[in-house]
């Protein structure tokens, strides 16, 4: 078992599919075998990038199952729980702490839109009901809740609960934690378009979006930085943007799939009701994806800083 350290990059990985739906387990792996090349400092299955909506909790184990296989023991896996009810949310960090998943990324309750107080009890129910480290994820954006730093007060009583994916588009956000919590959270940019800023702003990590097709470069944007040569990770991140904006679209899982299709490692398919691309918009998409291949960065022996 692999407890999280809560720092660098940890890919959301995609869950690659067959034409006709069903989990493609050897792209799954191939994948994972890149990040893991790549140097990633964790990883996490079943989140928003991974289609968590349309996977069967089962799928969802047996997904961590392979990766366990695969990945290195130093390298934490984390399950992402996203659920619209306590009892199942309890039910699955339960099943899945039993299956040997390290550690969860906790999203508030689905389909309803909780008040600060029920969402705090819902988190915190949850945290009392495994012994393993969380995340949790702030995305007042996509889902209508905002993790208040009056409640992160609240579930700082809790020890498991130890980081936060921050994702509220709010650069600033990271000074306020840190401010008021000091390292009590460690805290990860969610948005691939706000990560350099963030990263220097203090965050001790990135839960990263396009690493599910250019890993190396993503996590050489992370050790650059951390080793304080800013204008080396600036030139990868400004040739990386316009691929990084594709993180931040209503359709960012086919968008990042097909990213993953053209450099080998993922496939373009999905779930319904996501639909594939086509015409104009699969023809742009694909432009920019060519384009930014086109004039891929040579990158430097990044892993040996």
């Amino acid at each position: 078992m692999a407890i999280p350290k809560w720092i660098g990059v940890y890919p959301a990985l995609l869950t690659p599919f067959n034409a006709d739906e069903s989990i493609d387990e050897s792209m799954f792996i191939k994948n994972l075998e890149a990040q893991i090349e790549a140097g990633v400092h964790g990883i996490i299955i079943g989140g928003s990038l991974g289609e968590a909506s349309t996977l069967l909790n089962e799928e969802k184990i047996s997904l961590l199952q392979i990766a366990k296989q695969v990945v290195p023991e130093h390298i934490p896996i984390i399950l992402n729980i996203a659920e619209s009810t306590t009892r199942a949310a309890v039910a699955f960090a339960q099943a899945a702490e039993h299956a040997g998943a390290d550690g969860f990324m906790l999203l508030p309750p689905m389909r309803y839109k909780s008040d600060d107080h029920e969402t705090v009890q819902y988190f915190k129910t949850v945290a009392s009901a495994t012994s393993l480290p969380i995340m949790i994820y702030n995305n007042p954006v996509d889902y209508k809740i905002e993790v208040t730093l009056a409640m992160f007060e609240q579930l700082a009583e809790h020890d498991n609960i130890q980081a936060v994916k921050e994702s509220t588009r709010d650069v600033s956000n990271v000074t306020r934690m840190k401010n008021r919590f000091g390292d009590r959270f460690k805290i990860f940019c969610g948005v691939d378009t706000l990560a350099l800023e963030e990263l220097c702003l203090g965050a001790d990590g990135w839960v990263a979006g396009l690493v599910d097709a250019f890993p190396r470069e993503t996590v050489a944007i992370y050790q650059l930085l951390k080793e304080g040569r800013l204008a080396e990770a600036l030139t990868i991140y400004r040739w990386f943007l316009p691929l990084l904006e594709l993180d931040i679209h209503p359709k960012l899982v086919q968008y990042i799939k097909l990213a993953a299709t053209h450099t080998g490692i993922g496939t373009p398919y999905v779930r319904t009701p996501r639909l594939g691309l086509s015409g104009e918009e699969l023809k742009r998409v694909n432009d920019i994806i060519a384009a930014a291949i086109a004039v891929r960065p040579i990158l430097h022996d990044y892993r040996s800083l």
